[in-house]
């Protein structure tokens, strides 16, 4: 996600100037360009004049501006979309952690089937669905990404321990669970490749660690795979087609051509049923996981019904929000409507110097490329947010959100719980500042009965104490006022 002003913040780098649009857009600005500049050497050096009435330029000009308005606004709407989606995600992961972690008790007794567990067990499993719920965070992320399976260095260690087979630990594929069932066959470790401790990838093309040297997945369990773990980030290269689009379509031709003399007359074979890759939905079968859960914590009596409420409401919460994800990433502007606006764009442009250069001469060759890489950057960018869950410079930044998401849980579960009469009690605590600055202790250690400090003829007791109150509002009310 791009920071603010990164034009002008920090050293200046190539990688910055992607976050534009002048690199998509520059060879299009460079052809009306060169068509004005063509319009005004013939009138200068041929004595022919191109000018044409500036009618057209009135009438089309207003409505292709509106209609590039709401390209662009239907485009950002998605974009906030997209935040709003991730902000429900945040705030209702912090709330199921939060009542997972604090509702459901650690001390069993009496509680049927859960009382034979012991405390260290209770606070692994407690510990362990706090997990599950950041990595179904993670897991949202790949899903918008479209990286398929659970094989990534900040997803697997979440998740390697539930199970993968109908019947047991061990079993055939064809009982292997959904969840198990990942993406293409062909990354499949050898037989006699050993598992490394994160079994991460030792290729070059690993991007587990970033370019400073930061890495968020050494604070994740290290936990050893049966095959290689891909990068929790994997953005595409940056090549020179980046730069110069025109490249692209040569590039095209050469892999036309190629594919061309590489084509053979198949056979015609028979459709399969089933395709070969099974693919899964991995926020769902998490979701499952934790649904689950909170079943068999309420068949247990391990939480209130109020509590069991709100679990389940967060639960639909993310469910609900991920789908809305995947209307936004998979719902995109109709084909017709993009190519229709871009021709449209196309013709307005090239026909704009001929209908301004009899009004301003030399100054049509600045004007066009000025117009043209007003409009069609504000079209280049409508197209740019559209979907803004991939490694664009401009897009939302998830790898940022998960890794909020993460430090939110450990320091929800970096709270052990403990009863409040042991902290509340003692000399740190001064409840009754200002009006009564006595700490806890004092209070408690002397009298069961509040009486007012330095007062005498007061009445001990609840009248005291309300009075204690009413002061204390006072004195903070002057206190606080210039």
């Amino acid at each position: 996600m791009v920071s603010s002003n990164p034009l002008f913040r920090g050293t200046w780098t190539a990688k910055k100037f992607q976050a534009t649009v002048i690199n998509d857009i520059w060879p299009e600005v460079l052809f009306f360009s060169l068509v004005a500049m063509m319009v005004v050497l013939v009138d200068r050096f041929a004595d022919k004049n191109l000018g044409i009435s500036n009618q057209l330029l009135t009438v089309l000009g207003t409505v292709l501006g509106l209609v590039i308005s709401f390209r662009t606004s239907s485009a950002y709407e998605r974009y906030q979309d997209g935040r709003k989606m991730w902000t429900n995600i945040i705030t209702a992961s912090r709330n199921l952690a939060q009542q997972i972690w604090v509702h459901v008790p650690v001390d069993r007794t009496g509680k049927g089937t859960a009382a034979n567990t012991t405390t260290l067990q209770n606070v692994i499993e407690k510990k362990s669905m706090v997990n599950l719920v950041l990595a179904y965070a993670v897991s949202v992320k790949h899903f918008l990404r479209g990286e398929r399976g659970v094989y990534y260095e900040d997803l697997y260690p979440l998740i390697s321990f539930l199970p993968r087979y109908a019947n047991g630990e061990k079993g055939p594929d064809s009982e292997k669970l959904p969840l198990w069932h990942d993406d293409d066959e062909h990354d499949h470790r050898p037989v006699d490749t050993p598992a490394t401790e994160l079994g991460r990838e030792t290729s070059p093309s690993s991007h587990g660690t970033r370019h400073d040297g930061f890495d968020p997945e050494k604070a994740l369990p290290q936990v050893a795979s049966e095959r290689p773990l891909k990068p929790a980030r994997n953005p595409p290269e940056t090549t020179l087609f980046d730069y110069i689009p025109l490249f692209r379509l040569f590039r095209w031709i050469v892999r036309a051509v190629s594919r061309r003399a590489r084509a053979r007359p198949a056979r015609r074979t028979k459709r399969k049923a089933y395709a070969d890759v099974v693919e899964s939905h991995i926020p769902l079968e998490i979701i499952l996981v934790l649904s689950n859960y909170t079943a068999w914590c309420m068949r247990n009596g391990l939480l209130q019904p109020a509590i069991a409420t709100g679990v389940t409401t967060n639960l639909t919460v993310l469910q609900d929000t991920v789908s809305n994800l995947e209307r936004i990433c998979n719902t995109p502007l109709p084909f017709a409507y993009q190519a229709h606006l871009r021709m449209s764009l196309w013709l307005y442009l090239l026909f704009l110097p001929f209908q301004i250069y009899n009004a301003f001469g030399y100054v049509t060759i600045p004007g066009t490329a000025f117009a043209s890489f007003l409009l069609l950057g504000f079209l280049e960018i409508g197209q740019e947010i559209e979907n803004p869950f991939n490694y664009d410079l401009n897009d939302l930044d998830l790898d940022h959100f998960c890794i909020t998401i993460q430090r939110e849980l450990h320091l929800i579960t970096a709270h052990p719980c403990p009863n409040p009469s042991d902290f509340l009690f003692s000399t740190l605590n001064q409840p009754f500042a200002p009006s009564d600055r006595r700490n806890a202790k004092e209070l408690t250690d002397n009298d069961s009965v509040y009486r007012l400090p330095n007062e005498t003829g007061v009445e001990p007791g609840l009248a005291s104490l309300r009075r204690t109150l009413v002061k204390g509002w006072k004195d903070v009310d002057t206190l606080t006022r210039k």
